[in-house]
């Protein structure tokens, strides 16, 4: 939820060499054995699991399915992969509960990209249940802050959705700067809409400019700021060791940069993550994209934000079964002093935009990794 990862600003070592006095930088594979390396780690988290001679999904029923879906739900994104969750299975139901200790308080005091990752990972849930068998049906309680998903019998049906959750990421690189067609805009926009949720969907040039214009502006807000700097480098992972060592977190090369030890990347952290380098990459970005959703909840509630959190990863599986890559550019939202004035430009007067993505055609990442589903479960 980056949602942030929902997350966006991780591009820092464009001068590491220059640190190394030009010897050769790590490469962004793990240096671990051949069972506890990045690769192996990443290809154990992002699986899915065997298809029946029916076309569902087979090999897990009883706790182990629920133990099963747990998984799929967190492969959704968070904010700074902070995987802010924890999940109760009894019986028909699974529960899906804030993680209060990961909170991200400098960037989301109000939790609101808590709630939306909760969104994101109901989401999965359902998505994954329906292949293997129930159907599941998501309802928020306020006075609990917690979602519950309710799952009944049903016809398995594995969805082009389901099948692209294994490839879905937030793909913090350049895009092609390509259009995209307008069956395929129809196709996202349907995906991330629902009652409670719309979605703008922009692709202007001079749109993409003023939203571009906000989030220099947000940006440059943030990085002023001690206490926002002091958390993002908090979930920075350096390199593949790290990664796995704490199953979260962002993960540098997942964001093109290359792998190195931690010291050098602290180092190279502090030398070139600067405003004017992050400004400039965000300009790079947004203008190599193909266009950007804004989603906008019917109201500024928990509820409403786990919705959101919903239609943004049915939007997010839908355009990765198209070949079409996301990320978020959060800032605007983000900073109160400049979340009005990017909602006036947006037309949203007196409405909370609360997400912004772009979106557009590009390479592959390496993927962000999860906690093993025991360190999620209460």
């Amino acid at each position: 939820m980056t949602v942030k990862d929902l997350t966006t600003r991780r591009q820092f070592v464009s001068g590491v060499p220059a640190i190394l006095g030009g010897s050769t930088v790590l490469s962004a594979c793990s240096q671990g054995t051949a069972t506890d390396s990045y690769e192996a780690v990443s290809a154990r988290t992002w699986r899915i699991g065997a298809f029946g001679a029916l076309g569902a999904l087979s090999g897990f029923e009883g706790p182990a399915l629920g133990k099963e879906l747990v998984r799929y739900a967190t492969l959704a994104p968070s904010s700074h992969n902070t995987q802010c969750w924890k999940f109760a299975v009894a019986g028909n139901a699974i529960t899906i509960l804030p993680d209060l200790l990961r909170r991200t308080p400098a960037v989301d005091p109000e939790d609101h990209h808590l709630f939306v990752s909760l969104g994101c990972a109901a989401e999965n849930l359902v998505q994954a249940a329906l292949a293997h068998g129930p159907a599941g049906e998501a309802g928020f309680d306020v006075a609990s802050d917690a979602l519950r998903v309710a799952l009944s019998p049903t016809q398995p049906q594995a969805t082009e959705s389901f099948k692209a959750m294994a490839q879905r990421q937030c793909t913090r690189g350049d895009y092609d700067a390509k259009p995209i067609s307008n069956d395929e805009l129809r196709l996202l926009e349907r995906a991330g809409t629902a009652d409670g949720v719309r979605m703008l969907l922009l692709t202007e040039r001079n749109t993409m400019e003023q939203v571009l214009a906000h989030v220099v502006q947000a940006n440059t807000a943030q990085m002023a700021d001690p206490a926002f700097v002091k958390e993002l480098r908090a979930w920075i992972r350096f390199n593949g060791a790290d990664a796995v060592r704490t199953g979260d977190g962002l993960y540098g090369a997942a964001s093109g940069n290359p792998s190195v030890p931690s010291w050098i990347g602290n180092l190279a952290f502090d030398m070139f993550f600067t405003p004017k380098s992050e400004n400039d990459k965000y300009a790079r970005q947004i203008r190599s994209s193909a266009g950007i959703a804004v989603f906008i909840g019917r109201a500024a509630d928990k509820a409403h934000w786990v919705e959101v959190g919903r239609c943004y990863e049915r939007f997010a599986l839908q355009a990765t079964a198209l070949g079409i890559r996301n990320a978020m550019l959060n800032q605007p939202v983000e900073v109160p002093s400049v979340r009005p004035l990017f909602a006036a430009d947006m037309g949203l007067v007196g409405q909370r935009p609360d997400l912004v993505v772009r979106f557009g055609r590009g390479p592959a990442l390496p993927t962000s990794l999860r906690r093993p589903v025991q360190a999620v479960l209460v």
